[in-house]
């Protein structure tokens, strides 16, 4: 017999209410139920919804692999209460994630520290650092705090998918394989956490995110590197996800083109449907191109953090249009937009593997 699809319960706090509304008390304490006793349930954060599971409970742990198709080899986040909750994790507790913690959390950035004996292996990848997080959804925090445990919570998606940013993409994502679905609304951030490695010096960002270098080495009170300053060695296990070449990559094939006008023309002209992510829609040269009826234009915000904030909603929507194609103008070199690139040459790598698998 079909298992049935989740529940997908609304939960809000208005900024004005001292106390959530009865309804919503309601809905987290369903979803504590279900935690407890080793189910999924998919939560909102700033940054993506996560698939949340007991931590601490290795079989349900388990659950998210499962559920996600992921590999076991890509290690998990786990989300906290707060900074006691934290350090109940961690084996020791560096210097750089004190401070990391003290100013910028809660919030959309993860650090890695030795683990403690109670972390199971399956959360940390058998590696000996632990990848922690306190989110700023009030709500997610809350429930946490209920569930009287830490969570694990990748995103609420199929591996090497899109990360989801509604409920609505976690139900389309994931279907029935998880529990509850607790709607918190539109993620703020929509992209995934900023990672960052405490147990080396200088501090190393395994993953850019929505907080940039700057902000970190403002936190730290120090030089923080990236990753290619210093690769973690062949073959270790891994400290950080989202390390994958193919990832977050939409159901449609994905290119960042050096030359987006011209190659848009190539495909229209070979009959391919495209949808196009542009800061440029007022350009003539993209306003030639509009009058296609082969082609989709997106406008798209020339500010790197509201550009992340609607990159996987928009692409998401592209996945519903029945195109053959999505071009993405390339971001630009600077710092602030690494973490855009980063998820824009890691999906389209993974939309090229796709297309070569089908064409062999």
């Amino acid at each position: 017999m079909a298992r049935p699809l989740p529940d997908i319960l609304r939960i809000e706090w208005p900024a004005n209410a001292p106390e959530p509304s009865p309804r919503t008390e309601e809905a987290l304490d369903r979803g504590v139920a279900i935690l407890r006793r080793g189910g999924l349930v998919a939560i909102p954060t700033e940054t993506v919804y996560g698939l949340a599971a007991d931590a601490l409970d290795e079989e349900a742990v388990a659950g998210i692999f499962r559920a996600k198709g992921r590999p076991a080899s890509n290690p998990l986040i786990v989300h906290v209460a707060d900074e006691a909750m934290a350090r109940s994790l961690a084996g020791e507790w560096p210097a750089a994630a004190a401070a990391i913690a003290a100013r910028l959390w809660p919030g959309p950035v993860t650090v890695v520290v030795p683990r403690s004996a109670p972390v199971p292996d399956i959360v940390t990848a058998g590696g000996s650092t632990v990848a922690l997080r306190c989110p700023a959804h009030p709500l997610t925090r809350r429930l946490i705090a209920k569930a009287g445990t830490p969570l694990a919570a990748p995103s609420a998606n199929r591996s090497e998918g899109l990360s989801p940013t509604t409920a609505h993409h976690v139900l389309e994502s994931l279907g029935n394989r998880i529990d509850l679905i607790l709607d918190g609304g539109p993620c703020l951030r929509g992209i995934e956490s900023t990672v960052i490695d405490c147990t080396v010096s200088p501090p190393r960002i395994l993953r850019p995110g929505p907080l940039s270098r700057g902000r970190l080495e403002e936190a730290v009170g120090g030089p923080v590197a990236w990753p290619a300053d210093a690769a973690h060695a062949a073959g270790s296990p891994a400290r950080s996800p989202g390390q994958q070449v193919r990832h977050y990559a939409p159901k449609t094939s994905l290119e960042t083109p050096a030359d987006p006008v011209c190659r848009i023309g190539q495909l229209i002209a070979a009959g391919t449907r495209v949808g196009w992510l542009t800061t440029r829609a007022d350009d003539s040269d993209v306003r030639g191109l509009a009058a296609s009826r082969e082609l989709v234009i997106v406008p798209m915000p020339d500010d790197p953090e509201a550009f992340a904030a609607r990159l996987y909603a928009t692409l998401h929507a592209l996945d519903q249009r029945g195109l053959d194609r999505i071009v993405v103008d390339p971001p630009p070199e600077d710092e602030a937009w690494r973490a855009v690139k980063d998820r824009l040459t890691r999906a389209a790598s993974g939309a090229q593997e796709a297309r070569s698998a089908s064409d062999g």
